[in-house]
């Protein structure tokens, strides 16, 4: 009698396997697996639970037609993380966009005292500085001190060179120590 794997027991590749066959469950397993994930990169990447909450619900809209293009030659997170970046990527440019709509707010509430309180949490204030960098800058230290990722799987998730990953990451501390100091962080 042939024994049924429990879908909480079934690696990945299962996983993905059977979910690009059409096997809802096991899509559904897989996001279950790995929604922390998504949102956490997310929520490192923007900073604001709403935000983050909405990144990773588009994620997992994405993931519907994306898992059939994972080919399996990276880690599956490694693959999960570039699709999160694309999303975070897409939000922060549609709000640019809208940003030219709230200026005149953000303009009255600086003149009205409403403005937003500066964190208060030294680490916030270190992720905050953090999202102020480029973007390969911003992606190398949340995939490296964010995620925990060595520079070679920081490389391969970002589709650049491990040098490469290690030069964006001595840039972005040299800027981070002058956004720090313009704080009066450190």
């Amino acid at each position: 009698m042939a024994m049924m794997l429990d879908e909480s027991e079934a690696s990945d590749a299962e996983l993905i396997g059977r979910a690009k066959g059409g096997d809802r469950g096991a899509f559904g397993k897989l996001l279950e697996r790995h929604y922390d994930f998504v949102y956490r990169a997310a929520y490192r990447w923007c900073g604001k639970k709403a935000d983050a909450e909405d990144i990773a619900q588009e994620v997992c809209v994405r993931l519907g037609k994306a898992i059939r293009d994972y080919r399996g030659g990276a880690a599956f997170t490694t693959w999960l993380y570039s699709v999160t970046m694309n999303a975070a990527r897409d939000m922060m440019r549609k709000s640019a966009r809208d940003m030219v709509k709230t200026e005149a707010y953000g303009v009255h509430a600086l003149i009205s005292g409403e403005a937003p309180a500066e964190p208060e949490d030294p680490a916030e204030a270190l992720w905050a500085a953090v999202r102020q960098l480029p973007d390969k800058q911003r992606d190398a230290v949340l995939l490296v001190y964010g995620e925990g990722l060595s520079h070679a799987a920081a490389a391969e998730a970002m589709a650049i060179s491990e040098t490469t990953v290690s030069w964006h990451i001595h840039e972005a501390k040299k800027r981070l120590k002058t956004l720090m100091r313009s704080a009066g962080e450190v």
